[in-house]
């Protein structure tokens, strides 16, 4: 068994306890932009949001290989913190062998691996009229900065890769896990040039009683070329810990997931399918909770950037 698959069971391993409600509080500790690779070299960007109440922490990761004549295709990943803390060197390595695109992680300023307030707004799209955003599982944080943060991205950290590192423009991808997913098919919905590949993983599809699903229907009215990637886990709907059902998140949680079909993701990877518009590959991970979906899914994400399908079917409509 290889160092990165061992390194990945222990993750699930540690991870499976937070099936219902994923632990936020989690410090980084040392990463790969700490220990170094020999097949990427790593820099740092800070910067804050327009009203100064979000402050993020970029790594762009450069491959030390020289560029393809088009640039290096990139990928851009949410939940910076926690991608780069889930990061192994033999990735790195297999994409070396593959061509290797620009990996961008696009985090905050904490120590910790998430910071829950400010992706709670940053990856919620806003409701229809201006309507306030109520986060569903914690009701003191505020949502509906997506497009907002979608456009800090566009202007402001694009702009800082390109300066950076020969890029080509024709393969961009975002990789986003729950909430992160969940801004990724926004993304998709409301501006799909912005990306070539959105991959998704474990996305939030209960936000909001479904929320997306209607940002999805409008999309398949009237779609423009795409290409998605969806990956989910199976066992979202396993039973809290006892002792765990006084836990007003968890309770909220169990309650909006609960409020979808169990197959929603089968069912919206189907709808895209039909539209005809690109590529939808869906895989589903029976025996992974929702927590190790993220580093479940950071493989396949890296690869598909880099240009490999990596066994990951297409969806074929019924």
């Amino acid at each position: 068994m290889n160092r990165w698959l061992s390194t990945l069971l222990v993750l699930l391993t540690l991870s499976g306890a937070a099936v219902a409600k994923p632990d936020l509080s989690q410090p980084l500790g040392p990463t790969l932009a700490d220990r170094g690779s020999p097949h990427y070299r790593f820099s740092r960007q800070e910067l804050a949001s327009v009203d100064g109440q979000r402050h993020y922490r970029v790594w762009i990761a450069i491959p030390e290989q020289p560029a393809p004549r088009a640039g290096y295709p990139v990928l851009y990943l949410l939940d910076g913190n926690a991608a780069l803390g889930a990061l192994q060197d033999a990735q790195l390595a297999d994409l070396a062998r593959r061509g290797p695109p620009v990996l961008v992680f696009i985090g905050y300023a904490t120590d910790l691996r998430f910071d829950a307030t400010a992706r709670a707004y940053d990856y919620t799209p806003p409701l229809p009229g201006g309507e306030p955003v109520i986060d569903d599982i914690a009701r003191q944080r505020r949502g509906g900065g997506a497009d907002v943060f979608l456009d800090l991205i566009e202007q402001r950290i694009k702009p800082l890769v390109q300066a950076q590192a020969p890029i080509d423009r024709q393969r961009q991808s975002l990789w986003g896990h729950s909430y992160g997913g969940l801004l990724t098919l926004h993304a998709l919905f409301t501006r799909p040039a912005s990306f070539q590949r959105y991959i998704a993983a474990d996305p939030s599809l209960w936000w909001q009683g479904g929320f997306i699903l209607q940002e999805a229907q409008a999309f398949t009215a009237n779609p423009r070329p795409f290409d998605l990637t969806l990956l989910t886990g199976g066992a979202v709907r396993e039973r809290p810990p006892a002792g765990n059902d006084a836990d007003p998140q968890v309770r909220a949680r169990r309650e909006a997931v609960a409020a979808l079909p169990a197959n929603a993701a089968e069912q919206l990877a189907e709808q895209l399918a039909v539209s005809g518009h690109g590529p939808v590959r869906y895989r589903r991970y029976p025996d992974l909770s929702h927590g190790p979906m993220l580093p479940a899914s950071l493989g396949p994400a890296l690869r598909l950037s880099a240009g490999d399908d990596g066994g990951i079917a297409r969806w074929v409509p019924h």
